[in-house]
């Protein structure tokens, strides 16, 4: 059973829906990543699952629960967590703060999980009293990530986690991805360097018009001529 099952979901903000049939399924080993042009939908379908959006037909199940329209408040505490583009920090609390808030839902004590989190990304630890503010992006990142770890999700959903980065960045940020993952968090992510992401997905869905076009295991998709032709830039 897939950890998470989106089927054919249509939905979005008012008027014509965004997303238009889209189907995704991942296990909570896999990496997941969605691919394809500007207006695709693909931060939309992250958006529905975690309840921002209003689906108005199709469903998202999560661990075999039916969740479809469920709110963020009630996602959390199940095991999901979500990391937008934008806005993902707050900047005037310090970092050690900001991972903190991510444990808002819990009720323990969870300054093990505090220590796994530094372990995961050290240089956290380093600059734990510094506000997140002042940090690079690639470090921003890593505090939103950590964060959204803090509540001990089964699935960890990212909105573009490469945006505005430096290339070395860039790199590192999808390296701790896969760390994340190999500890047993499954990652389901929209990413725009779709050739760098597909390079580390065990699971591809490339959408278009709100719809799949293609989906497979990251290196079925990059040896897919029309995949490449269409939306990889040959």
């Amino acid at each position: 059973m897939p950890l998470i099952e989106v089927k054919t979901v249509v939905g979005g903000y008012g008027g014509a829906p965004i997303l238009n049939g889209v189907d995704i399924a991942i296990e909570q080993s896999d990496i997941g990543v969605i691919v394809g042009p500007n207006g695709a939908g693909k931060s939309t379908a992250l958006k529905a699952i975690f309840g921002l959006l209003k689906v108005t037909s199709g469903s998202v199940v999560f661990d075999g629960r039916e969740i479809t329209n469920s709110l963020p408040d009630k996602l959390v505490p199940m095991g999901l967590s979500f990391v937008p583009q934008e806005k993902n920090v707050f900047v005037s609390m310090t970092v050690e703060e900001n991972l903190e808030m991510g444990a808002f839902v819990r009720r323990d004590d969870f300054s093990d999980t505090l220590e796994e989190v530094y372990g995961m990304f050290p240089v956290l630890k380093e600059k734990r009293r510094q506000p997140a503010g002042e940090l690079s992006g690639g470090q921003r990142q890593m505090v939103a990530m950590g964060r959204a770890l803090m509540s001990r999700p089964r699935l960890l959903m990212l909105d573009e986690p490469s945006a505005g980065l430096s290339p070395r960045y860039v790199l590192e940020i999808f390296e701790k991805i896969v760390s994340v993952n190999k500890a047993g968090v499954g990652i389901l992510m929209v990413e725009q360097n779709a050739r760098q992401a597909l390079a580390f997905a065990t699971r591809g869905f490339v959408l278009a018009q709100g719809q799949n076009r293609f989906t497979g295991s990251g290196a079925e998709l990059l040896a897919d001529p029309d995949v490449a032709k269409s939306f990889l830039g040959g």
